[in-house]
């Protein structure tokens, strides 16, 4: 395990494109990390929940994964959320991923049979194992799984049977946990609530992964720098700018509307695909009457 490695700064959770039947459209990631390029973010998490990863086929999970090691060419980190109900499809993806070269894994609980840590850390082993090299994050996202569990025991008790076991992506949003995963010195813990980014760093974070980084990085990226500087009244009103964004985008439906953001941003990554429903053309203007104006997204809103 490369220990050095570290997620800093924002890491985007990039949606997965797809064309308006549904089906994937590699051809558009390219385009996704152009516009993360320019906007300063410093790596990608891809194939997660934003990346409706648990609706995608293996083999369309192993194309999105291809795609973006060939956009992004070495010039930012890549992650690969390779987790699956089933543990030979997470192995595979898992051994598909180093193959690729990607910077890490990640993967988060089973969430029909539900485990105990002990079974997790037993799972969590497997999939590292098909990637032996290649550093491995748990992916901690109990409001999605319904798998809650002590997450600072499960680091302690992993690296015991997880030698490549390097972090957490901690998309959680008690702040108590994250202190105790915080003290662990020794692992990476990427923050993954968007919304709390300011208690975050407050706490140590280092890095943090999310939705809205895809499209309105500037904002956090003025909330990081006025934190730096000392200037938390900066800090608070960026933060309250992102979480007043946020609220707007919950009320259409949080992961449609983040996915329709990216077509008014000029990078169409089509409809989310089902459970999911698509947004409606008329849902999307008016999204855009609600965000249009907004300073600190990266790109002016087109409809």
């Amino acid at each position: 395990m490369n220990s050095s490695f570290r997620l800093t700064g924002l890491v985007a959770a990039p949606h997965t494109p797809m064309h308006g039947d549904g089906s994937l459209n590699p051809s558009v990631i390219s385009a996704q990390a152009q516009l993360l390029l320019e906007s300063g973010v410093r790596g990608a998490f891809i194939c997660g929940t934003t990346g409706e990863s648990l609706s995608l086929t293996v083999s369309e999970r192993v194309a999105v994964t291809e795609a973006w090691c060939d956009a992004v060419d070495g010039r930012m980190p890549i992650v690969v959320h390779v987790g699956s109900n089933s543990l030979l499809e997470a192995r595979v993806l898992a051994s598909h991923a180093a193959q690729c070269g990607v910077s890490a894994i990640a993967a988060m609980a089973p969430s029909f049979f539900k485990s105990s840590i002990d079974e997790l850390i037993a799972y969590c082993a497997a999939v590292a194992e098909a990637a032996p090299e290649t550093p491995f994050y748990y992916y901690d996202i109990p409001t999605m799984t319904n798998v809650p569990i002590p997450t600072a025991r499960f680091l302690e008790q992993g690296a015991k049977s997880i030698p490549t076991l390097h972090g957490v992506k901690f998309t959680n949003n008690d702040l108590v946990t994250l202190q105790e995963c915080l003290a662990l010195d020794a692992f990476d813990i990427v923050f993954g609530y968007d919304e709390l980014l300011l208690a975050g760093l407050t706490f140590g974070v280092r890095g943090a992964v999310g939705s809205t980084y895809n499209f309105a990085a500037p904002i956090y990226q003025r909330l990081i720098d006025a934190f730096e500087r000392g200037d938390l009244a900066a800090a608070r009103l960026a933060q309250r700018q992102s979480v007043r964004m946020i609220r707007t985008l919950q009320e259409f439906g949080f992961s449609r509307a983040s996915k329709a953001m990216m077509r008014l941003l000029g990078v169409d990554c089509g409809p989310v695909r089902l459970p999911l429903k698509p947004m409606t053309e008329d849902e999307v203007r008016e999204l855009y009457g609600r965000l249009q104006g907004m300073e600190g997204l990266s790109r002016p809103l087109r409809i």
